[in-house]
């Protein structure tokens, strides 16, 4: 799985497919700019698309930190909404989604609008939790329906890999250029471990396993 269109589905992109960033505008800069551009950049790749540098488009309103959420199809328009920022979570309440990934899809790969098992995850979440995690084929953790997943046993930070079939997360790549490693985690070990929850948008905050 090379990334190229024609070794994988995703050259049959859905009608009306977008890929999309949110990010965090501080009232001055974006977040992780560069990360954002370059999973945006590669996506396109990974479709066959040929789109602009978007540097410019990721910009909000001056002197208030923003909430930016950019949208790109193959066409190359890209549009920019902009929200307030959400509201912190003090602690993640995370429990397991019945829904599930395939760790040999590729659509897991870029981030774009087509992300069905995420979407129903969500929809579906459960009263007094705050997040969930999704499985793979082999019954390994992977994502949040909204967030990467980071955990501790005891020898410093690990994330899921992507092997397992996780979204390349920005907040992930930059954890993991800080010197987080990938390491696979089941459900049997999510009471065991220390846990931390986060994307590009909220940032990293600690979470709790809630069995169900």
């Amino acid at each position: 799985m090379g990334g190229s269109p024609v070794e994988s589905p995703l050259h049959r992109a859905p009608d009306g497919l977008k890929l999309i960033e949110t990010a965090h505008w501080d009232g001055a800069a974006c977040r992780f700019l560069d990360r954002h551009l370059a999973r945006l950049a590669d996506g396109a790749r990974r479709l066959g698309w040929h789109l602009p540098v978007l540097r410019g488009a990721f910009a909000g309103p001056a002197g208030r930190a923003a909430r930016l959420r950019l949208l790109i199809g193959a066409d190359g328009v890209a549009s920019v909404e902009t929200a307030s920022l959400p509201a912190p979570v003090a602690r993640w309440h995370v429990g397991l989604s019945g829904e599930r990934l395939r760790s040999d899809d590729p659509w897991l790969r870029i981030k774009s609008t087509h992300r069905p098992a995420y979407d129903a995850a969500r929809r579906a979440l459960p009263g007094g939790l705050d997040e969930v995690l999704l499985l793979n084929e082999r019954g390994e953790v992977c994502d949040g329906s909204i967030t990467t997943l980071f955990f501790d046993r005891g020898a410093g930070m690990r994330t899921p890999p992507l092997a397992s079939g996780v979204l390349p997360g920005v907040l992930r790549s930059e954890m993991i250029a800080r010197g987080v490693r990938e390491e696979v985690l089941v459900p049997h070990d999510l009471p065991l471990v220390r846990l931390w929850l986060g994307n590009a948008l909220r940032g990293m905050g600690e979470a709790v396993f809630v069995p169900r």
